[in-house]
């Protein structure tokens, strides 16, 4: 899973960044410190790895993993190459989600690039870049499906009134996540790769003062959250400038801060939250003497293919799934005794891999 850190100058993106994947990145009181886009990968947090790994006496844990890629900050004109416009939009499609950081606090020692706070206009603006860019690709796209419809070929012609229809919703400045399809549509926007189809998270980057409050007290982001739900995006309340400073402490040290806090999560933990929620990922888990593992999948992914997660031989020469629910598992202290009770079930090609499923696959090539 690849997760764009998107967001205007000076917000807290790079400060964020730094916070959640211990990469480095400059993080500086000035647009455009960031001049290549940093890459950091980082584990997801899963507590039923460390206890399987204990069960099995496991060698190796092997978590999932989130690559985040921290790009520039936009600007107005970034469509049109303005700031570092252009080259930074094609790092944001190679993603599969936007975390898109807002600012909503207000500090008169960092500065912001309209010179006032207001994370709705924010969004609007880096959010009319992306639907600029759109609007020229899927403008290239309808010139050639009508081009290629001259004939009366029906299948262009479906596609032209496709893109037609797409091109008038991106430019009533509307993102085309927010576009109302039919799933055989919904499958054809997604071919067209474009910016605003890609699923957001808003971060709502709040001052360290305003840490444990209620949504209801913190204006700015309640406006984020408005917005947000008008459109089906997720928002995750978070301070950069903590996460910052939980990062460069020990397990221990940050866990009594973060209840010091009065928070029970990192928002580092939140965040892949809902990721994975936003993306529809979960995870299954292989557990033995030599590696404990999670392997992510799309939810709904059926045995053959998550085994082909591991290696294509286990996909092509599937025989059966035997899976076991990870707490059953630990109840029972071991796999044997968990099969002699009967809770270690024998599942075909058809079965659909749930999270937390461990699972054990047969197979032969």
């Amino acid at each position: 899973m690849k997760l764009g850190v998107v967001g205007l100058p000076n917000v807290g993106k790079s400060t964020l960044f730094n916070a959640i994947t211990h990469a480095g990145a400059e993080a500086a009181n000035y647009p455009f410190c960031t001049i290549e886009p940093n890459v950091g990968v980082v584990a997801v947090p899963d507590e039923r790895l460390q206890k399987l790994a204990a069960l099995y006496d496991s060698k190796k844990i092997t978590p999932a993993v989130v690559e985040f890629v921290d790009i520039a900050g936009l600007v107005k004109g970034a469509s049109k190459g303005e700031g570092l416009g252009n080259k930074f939009l094609s790092h944001i499609r190679e993603t599969d989600a936007i975390v898109h950081v807002v600012r909503c606090f207000e500090d008169e020692n960092v500065t912001h690039v309209e010179n006032t706070v207001d994370p709705v206009r924010d969004i609007k603006t880096i959010n009319l870049e992306l639907i600029l860019a759109d609007i020229e690709t899927v403008q290239k796209r309808l010139d050639r499906a009508k081009n290629s419809a001259k004939g009366g070929d029906k299948k262009f012609l479906a596609e032209a009134e496709f893109l037609q229809r797409v091109l008038e919703h991106l430019s009533r400045e509307q993102c085309a996540r927010t576009m109302p399809l039919a799933e055989e549509e919904r499958e054809q926007l997604d071919g067209l790769f474009l910016l605003t189809a890609k699923p957001v998270i808003y971060a709502a980057n709040i001052a360290e003062k305003d840490m444990g409050k209620a949504d209801a007290e913190l204006p700015l982001v309640q406006a984020v959250e408005t917005f947000a739900a008008e459109e089906g995006s997720e928002v995750l309340v978070i301070c950069a400038k903590t996460e910052e400073e939980l990062s460069q402490l020990p397990p221990d040290e940050a866990q009594m801060f973060l209840e010091e806090l009065g928070v029970k999560e990192s928002g580092l933990d939140r965040l892949i939250k809902k990721s994975y929620s936003l993306l529809g990922l979960i995870s299954y888990l292989t557990a033995g003497e030599k590696e404990t593992r999670a392997w992510t999948i799309v939810k709904g992914t059926k045995a053959p293919q998550a085994a082909g997660k591991i290696h294509s031989d286990f996909e092509r020469g599937f025989i059966r799934a035997e899976v076991v629910d990870w707490e059953t598992l630990l109840d029972c202290g071991n796999y044997n005794a968990a099969k002699e009770k009967g809770k270690v079930r024998s599942e075909g090609k058809d079965y659909v891999i749930k999270d937390g499923d461990v699972v054990l696959f047969r197979f032969n090539v």
